[in-house]
Protein backbone atom coordinates (compact mmCIF):
# COMPACT_ATOMS: atom_id res chain seq x y z
CA UNK A 1 0.00 0.00 0.00
CA UNK A 2 2.78 2.44 0.88
CA UNK A 3 4.46 1.69 -2.44
CA UNK A 4 1.25 2.58 -4.24
CA UNK A 5 0.93 5.91 -2.44
CA UNK A 6 4.54 6.70 -3.19
CA UNK A 7 4.04 5.70 -6.84
CA UNK A 8 1.09 8.07 -7.11
CA UNK A 9 3.17 10.92 -5.67
CA UNK A 10 6.05 10.26 -8.05
CA UNK A 11 3.64 9.96 -10.99
CA UNK A 12 1.93 13.24 -10.15
CA UNK A 13 5.26 15.00 -9.82
CA UNK A 14 6.62 13.70 -13.13
CA UNK A 15 3.32 14.58 -14.84
CA UNK A 16 3.50 18.14 -13.49
CA UNK A 17 7.06 18.50 -14.76
CA UNK A 18 6.20 16.98 -18.14
CA UNK A 19 3.18 19.28 -18.51
CA UNK A 20 5.31 22.32 -17.68
CA UNK A 21 7.68 21.24 -20.47
CA UNK A 22 4.79 20.46 -22.88
CA UNK A 23 6.07 16.90 -23.05
CA UNK A 24 3.42 14.89 -21.17
CA UNK A 25 2.42 12.75 -24.17
CA UNK A 26 6.01 11.74 -24.93
CA UNK A 27 6.64 10.89 -21.29
CA UNK A 28 3.43 8.84 -21.33
CA UNK A 29 4.86 6.85 -24.23
CA UNK A 30 7.97 6.24 -22.11
CA UNK A 31 5.82 5.08 -19.20
CA UNK A 32 3.85 2.74 -21.46
CA UNK A 33 7.15 1.31 -22.74
CA UNK A 34 8.42 0.82 -19.19
CA UNK A 35 5.29 -0.95 -17.99
CA UNK A 36 5.21 -3.13 -21.12
CA UNK A 37 8.88 -4.05 -20.69
CA UNK A 38 8.41 -4.96 -17.02
CA UNK A 39 5.29 -6.97 -17.84
CA UNK A 40 7.00 -8.88 -20.67
CA UNK A 41 10.35 -9.45 -18.97
CA UNK A 42 10.52 -11.32 -15.68
CA UNK A 43 14.27 -10.68 -15.70
CA UNK A 44 13.73 -6.92 -15.71
CA UNK A 45 11.11 -7.16 -12.98
CA UNK A 46 13.37 -9.34 -10.82
CA UNK A 47 16.31 -7.03 -11.52
CA UNK A 48 14.38 -3.96 -10.31
CA UNK A 49 13.08 -5.77 -7.23
CA UNK A 50 16.40 -7.35 -6.27
CA UNK A 51 17.75 -5.57 -3.17
CA UNK A 52 21.26 -6.97 -3.64
CA UNK A 53 21.79 -5.15 -6.96
CA UNK A 54 23.41 -1.78 -6.39
CA UNK A 55 21.16 1.15 -7.30
CA UNK A 56 23.77 2.71 -9.59
CA UNK A 57 23.84 -0.52 -11.61
CA UNK A 58 20.05 -0.36 -11.91
CA UNK A 59 20.28 3.26 -13.07
CA UNK A 60 22.88 2.48 -15.72
CA UNK A 61 20.87 -0.50 -16.96
CA UNK A 62 17.67 1.55 -17.22
CA UNK A 63 19.47 4.38 -19.01
CA UNK A 64 20.80 1.85 -21.50
CA UNK A 65 17.54 -0.05 -21.99
CA UNK A 66 15.51 3.16 -22.28
CA UNK A 67 18.16 5.24 -24.04
CA UNK A 68 15.58 7.05 -26.18
CA UNK A 69 13.51 8.08 -23.13
CA UNK A 70 12.63 11.72 -22.53
CA UNK A 71 14.72 13.80 -20.15
CA UNK A 72 11.87 13.82 -17.61
CA UNK A 73 11.87 10.03 -17.56
CA UNK A 74 15.65 9.91 -17.17
CA UNK A 75 15.41 12.40 -14.30
CA UNK A 76 12.85 10.08 -12.70
CA UNK A 77 15.41 7.27 -12.90
CA UNK A 78 17.94 9.57 -11.20
CA UNK A 79 15.45 10.44 -8.46
CA UNK A 80 14.70 6.76 -7.88
CA UNK A 81 18.45 6.19 -7.52
CA UNK A 82 18.75 8.93 -4.91
CA UNK A 83 15.76 7.59 -2.95
CA UNK A 84 16.56 3.89 -3.53
CA UNK A 85 13.02 3.24 -4.86
CA UNK A 86 13.56 1.38 -8.15
CA UNK A 87 11.14 -1.33 -7.00
CA UNK A 88 8.19 1.00 -7.58
CA UNK A 89 9.15 2.05 -11.13
CA UNK A 90 6.46 -0.10 -12.74
CA UNK A 91 3.80 1.21 -10.34
CA UNK A 92 4.88 4.77 -11.14
CA UNK A 93 4.63 4.08 -14.87
CA UNK A 94 1.13 2.62 -14.50
CA UNK A 95 -0.02 5.50 -12.28
CA UNK A 96 1.40 8.08 -14.68
CA UNK A 97 -0.53 6.58 -17.59
CA UNK A 98 -3.71 6.54 -15.51
CA UNK A 99 -3.27 10.19 -14.50
CA UNK A 100 -2.41 11.17 -18.07
CA UNK A 101 -5.57 9.49 -19.34
CA UNK A 102 -7.70 11.22 -16.69
CA UNK A 103 -6.16 14.55 -17.61
CA UNK A 104 -7.10 13.99 -21.26
CA UNK A 105 -10.63 12.71 -20.54
CA UNK A 106 -9.88 9.09 -21.41
CA UNK A 107 -11.41 6.26 -19.43
CA UNK A 108 -10.66 2.57 -19.66
CA UNK A 109 -13.53 0.12 -19.72
CA UNK A 110 -12.64 -3.44 -18.81
CA UNK A 111 -14.73 -6.09 -20.52
CA UNK A 112 -14.36 -9.62 -19.20
CA UNK A 113 -15.57 -12.30 -21.61
CA UNK A 114 -15.28 -16.08 -21.83
CA UNK A 115 -13.55 -15.73 -25.22
CA UNK A 116 -11.45 -13.03 -26.91
CA UNK A 117 -13.63 -10.12 -28.01
CA UNK A 118 -14.12 -9.63 -31.74
CA UNK A 119 -13.71 -6.31 -33.52
CA UNK A 120 -17.45 -6.24 -34.30
CA UNK A 121 -18.41 -6.88 -30.68
CA UNK A 122 -15.85 -4.32 -29.49
CA UNK A 123 -17.42 -1.62 -31.69
CA UNK A 124 -20.91 -2.50 -30.38
CA UNK A 125 -19.73 -2.31 -26.77
CA UNK A 126 -18.01 1.03 -27.38
CA UNK A 127 -21.16 2.40 -29.04
CA UNK A 128 -23.24 1.33 -26.03
CA UNK A 129 -20.76 2.85 -23.59
CA UNK A 130 -20.86 6.18 -25.50
CA UNK A 131 -24.55 6.43 -24.52
CA UNK A 132 -23.54 6.52 -20.83
CA UNK A 133 -20.28 8.44 -20.91
CA UNK A 134 -19.12 11.55 -22.73
CA UNK A 135 -15.45 10.64 -22.24
CA UNK A 136 -13.20 8.89 -24.72
CA UNK A 137 -13.27 5.21 -23.85
CA UNK A 138 -10.57 2.65 -24.48
CA UNK A 139 -11.53 -0.99 -24.17
CA UNK A 140 -9.46 -3.60 -22.40
CA UNK A 141 -10.51 -7.23 -22.82
CA UNK A 142 -9.85 -9.85 -20.16
CA UNK A 143 -10.58 -13.44 -21.09
CA UNK A 144 -11.95 -15.54 -18.21
CA UNK A 145 -13.54 -18.86 -19.24
CA UNK A 146 -15.03 -19.28 -15.76
CA UNK A 147 -17.78 -16.76 -16.55
CA UNK A 148 -19.05 -19.36 -19.09
CA UNK A 149 -20.64 -16.76 -21.39
CA UNK A 150 -21.92 -13.21 -21.50
CA UNK A 151 -19.69 -10.43 -20.20
CA UNK A 152 -18.75 -8.28 -17.24
CA UNK A 153 -18.27 -4.57 -17.97
CA UNK A 154 -16.39 -2.38 -15.51
CA UNK A 155 -15.80 1.36 -15.81
CA UNK A 156 -14.00 2.80 -12.78
CA UNK A 157 -16.06 1.69 -9.78
CA UNK A 158 -19.19 0.71 -11.72
CA UNK A 159 -19.75 -2.84 -12.85
CA UNK A 160 -22.43 -4.50 -14.96
CA UNK A 161 -22.38 -8.29 -14.68
CA UNK A 162 -24.22 -10.06 -17.52
CA UNK A 163 -22.26 -13.28 -17.25
CA UNK A 164 -23.84 -16.70 -17.41
CA UNK A 165 -21.97 -17.69 -14.24
CA UNK A 166 -23.60 -14.87 -12.24
CA UNK A 167 -27.05 -15.80 -13.55
CA UNK A 168 -26.46 -19.43 -12.58
CA UNK A 169 -25.31 -18.29 -9.13
CA UNK A 170 -28.48 -16.20 -8.75
CA UNK A 171 -30.63 -19.19 -9.73
CA UNK A 172 -28.76 -21.42 -7.29
CA UNK A 173 -29.33 -18.90 -4.50
CA UNK A 174 -33.01 -18.57 -5.41
CA UNK A 175 -33.56 -22.35 -5.30
CA UNK A 176 -31.70 -22.73 -2.01
CA UNK A 177 -34.09 -20.31 -0.24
Amino acid sequence: MAGTRAAIRYAKAILDIAQANNNAANVNNDMLSISAAVKESNELKDFLLNPTVVSSVKLNALLEVFASAQKETKSLFQLLLENKRFEILNAIALQYSTLFDELNGIETAIVTTAFPITVDLESKVLAKIKEFSDKNITLQNIVDPSIIGGFILRIKDKQFNASVASKLQALKQEFSN
